[in-house]
């Protein structure tokens, strides 16, 4: 994909479902309380996580491209 992304969770709409981290473990990792956490701001454009953003079951996590701030996940309608 080539961009970087800028990875957020919100952790007031996480419910800690792990799917995030399983999916894409690189990512995302869940702390003591079972928030998902983003391994880093921000990170390679990469299947995994867009995958893991897309199968998140409360869309807790957004995605969007470093610098120009474009809306990765969920798209823009």
């Amino acid at each position: 994909m080539g961009d970087r992304w800028e990875v957020a969770v919100d952790r007031s709409v996480c419910i800690g479902s792990g799917m995030c981290a399983a999916t894409a473990p690189v990512g995302f990792r869940l702390d003591a309380a079972r928030q998902s956490h983003p391994v880093a701001p921000e990170a390679d454009a990469a299947e995994s996580v867009l995958a893991a953003a897309e199968g998140c079951p409360v869309e807790a996590i957004t995605l969007t491209v470093s610098g120009s701030g474009e809306a990765v996940f969920p798209p823009e309608e």
